[in-house]
Formats: C-alpha cells, sequence, structure tokens
C-alpha cells in the first residue's frame, strides 16, 4: 500500500510553500485564493511557511507556472527552507518531474495531498481499501517519476536496463491490485445495496456537503449518536446510520457521509461510491451548508458538482443552513435564503432551529413518496428487482401469473414504472405518466 504517513517525519512537521494558478476559467475567487488549501496542508500535518500566487492565461506545459516563477518559487523554498511544495492544482508526472528537478525539493498536488488525510483518517477495512484504490490510481502514471526520483540518490535505477524491467514489474503489481481492489470494492458495494434495500418501511436519510459543514454535530443533535465531532477537513470517512425519533412521533434513518469539497479527486468519487450508497438510496439528501462561510455558494456549486458525478443531481434534496448563529452579518443568511427558497436555518451546535427541520422533513417526505399498489408480472424480473431496490415493500399478492405490491414508493419511481408498462394506484386510482 502507499506510504500514508508522507507529510511527517520522526515528529517533526514539514515546511511546505503554497503555490496557485489563477487561470481565466476560475470561478469567482473567495479573498484568500489559498485558504482551502492551507486547510488541507494543516489537516494533512504540514507547516505552512509561504505562498506564491499566479495569474496566467494558460498553464505552462512543462512547469505549470511560468519559468520566471520558477525562478521565484525557487528563492522562496530556499530562504524558507521549505521541505515541500503543494500546488492548488492538479500536475501532470512531467511537470510535477520538471518542477522537483528545477527546485530540488519534493513537489504534490491538491489530489496528492487530499488523498494523504483520506489514508490518515481510513479507520474501517472498507475505508482503507477505498483510499488504496485511489491512491494506486493516482499513482499508476506517475510511476516513471517515482522511480527517476529515485534515480537521483541511487545511480540511474528506473532509468536505464534492469530498471526499466522493474518499473514495467511494478505497472504489472500495481494493475493487478488495483483489479483486486476493485472486485473486493463491488462485493462490498453490493452488500450495502442489499443492506440498504432490506430496512423496511422507515423513511432513509443522507447528511451530505462540504467538509466541516457540521453534518456529524448535526446528526448528534438529532440522534445523539455520539459521533467524533472535530474542526479539521475530512474527519468523517466512514458511513454511519442513525435512528432519528421525530418529537411529533415517527423516525427515520439518518446516515451520516463522507465531506465533498471542490474538484474532489475523481478517484476518490469513484472508489468511494460504496460509502456512498447510503446517499444513492436515501428517500431524501439533507444538503448541510455552512452558512457562516464567504465561500458558502461556491461550496454549494462543488457539492451539487460531486452529486451530479455520482448521479445524483436530480434526487430529492433539502438545503440546511447550518451555523446559522455564526454569520458575521444577518444579510449572508438573507442573500442565501433568497437564493435557496426552500432552504431551513439552523445552529446545530445550539441546537436551534431543529423542529424547523424536522417539520421541513415530513414535508419533503410526505411530497417524494405515496402508499401504493403496483401490479406487475411475476416473471418480470427487472421491475421486482427496482422496486426490491427503491420501495419499501409492505407485502404481496399473487393472482395466476401476477402479482400485486402494497408499497411505499418514492415518487422518482413512478417514471421507470410507467416506461415499462407497470399498472401503478394509489387512494384507489390509478396513475399515469405526466
Amino acid at each position: 500500500m502507499i506510504d500514508t504517513n508522507r507529510f511527517e517525519r520522526h515528529g517533526l512537521r514539514e515546511r511546505a510553500i503554497l503555490v496557485g494558478v489563477i487561470l481565466p476559467h476560475t470561478d469567482a475567487l473567495p479573498e484568500d485564493p489559498l485558504e482551502e488549501l492551507r486547510g488541507l496542508a494543516k489537516t494533512a500535518g504540514l507547516q505552512v511557511v509561504g505562498t506564491l500566487l499566479q495569474r496566467r492565461p494558460q498553464i505552462d506545459i512543462a512547469t505549470y507556472i511560468g519559468s520566471g516563477k520558477v525562478e521565484e518559487l525557487k528563492a522562496i523554498v530556499e530562504a524558507q527552507e521549505a521541505d515541500v511544495v503543494v500546488f492548488d492544482n492538479d500536475l501532470g508526472p512531467a511537470q510535477t518531474r520538471n518542477l522537483e528537478k528545477h527546485l530540488e525539493v519534493k513537489v504534490v498536488d491538491r489530489t496528492e495531498v487530499i488523498l494523504d488525510i483520506f489514508a490518515t483518517h481510513a479507520r474501517s477495512h472498507e475505508a482503507h481499501l477505498q483510499v488504496e484504490l485511489a491512491q494506486l490510481e493516482y499513482a499508476m502514471p506517475r510511476l516513471k517519476r517515482m522511480w527517476t526520483h529515485l534515480s537521483r540518490y541511487k545511480g540511474g535505477i528506473g532509468v536505464r536496463g534492469p530498471g526499466e524491467k522493474q518499473l514495467e514489474e511494478d505497472r504489472r503489481l500495481v494493475a493487478h491490485r488495483i483489479q483486486e481492489l476493485k472486485a473486493k470494492l463491488a462485493k462490498i458495494q453490493a452488500r450495502k445495496e442489499r443492506e440498504v434495500a432490506s430496512r423496511g418501511d422507515v423513511p432513509t436519510l443522507s447528511l451530505v456537503g462540504y467538509t466541516n459543514a457540521g453534518k456529524s454535530t448535526l446528526m448528534n443533535a438529532l440522534t445523539e449518536a455520539g459521533v467524533l465531532v472535530e474542526d479539521r477537513l475530512f474527519a468523517t470517512l466512514d458511513t454511519r446510520t442513525r435512528r432519528w425519533r421525530f418529537r411529533g412521533g415517527g423516525e427515520a434513518l439518518l446516515s451520516d457521509t463522507v465531506g465533498f469539497i471542490r474538484d474532489l479527486p475523481h478517484t476518490l468519487v469513484a472508489s468511494f461510491k460504496a460509502t456512498l450508497e447510503e446517499a444513492r438510496q436515501a428517500d431524501l439528501l439533507l444538503h448541510v451548508v455552512d452558512a457562516s462561510s464567504p465561500e458558502a455558494e461556491n461550496q454549494i456549486r462543488a457539492v451539487k458538482s460531486v452529486l451530479a458525478e455520482l448521479g445524483l443531481e436530480d434526487h430529492p434534496t433539502l438545503l440546511v443552513l447550518n451555523k446559522s448563529d455564526q454569520v458575521p452579518d444577518r444579510s449572508y443568511l438573507d442573500v442565501l435564503k433568497a437564493h435557496h427558497a426552500e432552504s431551513v436555518a439552523i445552529s446545530a451546535a445550539r441546537g436551534e432551529g431543529l423542529d424547523r427541520l424536522e417539520a421541513a422533513v415530513r414535508v419533503a417526505l410526505s411530497d417524494r413518496a405515496l402508499e401504493a399498489e403496483v401490479e406487475t408480472g411475476v416473471a418480470d424480473g427487472r421491475v421486482l428487482a427496482y422496486l426490491a431496490q427503491h420501495a419499501q415493500i409492505h407485502d404481496r399478492t399473487y393472482d395466476a401469473d401476477r402479482v400485486r405490491l402494497h408499497c411505499h414508493l418514492p415518487r422518482r419511481c413512478l417514471e421507470f414504472l410507467f416506461e415499462h408498462g407497470v399498472n401503478v394506484r394509489s387512494n384507489g386510482r390509478r396513475l399515469y405518466a405526466s
């Protein structure tokens, strides 16, 4: 497995220079464009001793930043006695290799830092598998760079002769391990799908949102789950599910999930699909936002981008504006509410607004599902499998080659059923495609 403690050695924190490149298509910039990278570096155990920003019309194909900035960066590295340079952008293997050659220190990009944080915070067997898969898929095209890096100290290993053979052998080993991990995670995901689908008629909710938005704090406030709460990025990697008992009667299953972030590495999104199965199967997503952050709107967009990558862009969602007690100015909250009319403002830490949240969840759940009778052929395996996965089935009645299922059916399932010619009745009347 890839080294999971790359940024601390012998109890000493590595000294880091942060670098950001602002391109024309970059989204609206915060006051401090490197603020988020600074938080990632801190979480990874780095000591930030300097920063460098450059605006460019396009990236430099060889070194990402321009040659003049490379020299300026080298001077900062030497002056600050830095051990590592961290880019707030994704670098190609050749760019990383060229920069390391010029700067004579280790160079890592944003994805590498996030992978390191995930590796450090992984606790369960499943999380370890997911992180290892993401790391190996990231490392695969960079193996030659790793060998070249070693050659500076070991006299040409990986550059010629036996080194080339060893590089090819390493590639085969990594490819084999990737396939092995994918097979293991596919089994885990299949099991999770069965587990989630078999939970009966209790509605399911999933907390999603930007990292450090307060999802775990909200989970504790609603369920007394005792989930670890830390003021750091990606404190939660493993999904936890707890029972939320409504004050007005009734209950739901509430799941906490890994936090999202701007430009979350695609390899992580793919490898964490099993963990995010709770979100995929939930009746309702609670999108938790740090309303006190000046970057709230950008963070909302980033979360929606990741949800779209998971195929959840149209999933029923309720926006939860958390930390409303910490907004520097009430107008912040008013603007967010104006842009997101269906949102609910709360403070999970102080327990404020939780009654409004419960009421909104009840309304959302009633709007998103209905009690229905679904009739189809007993041999229609595809429809029956779909219902087993997405609906909460109360009972089945068989009549010759037909079966009627009485179930709690999410409205989003109606389109699929109508496309397959299935009869659906609710409150005694037949439903038709709109």
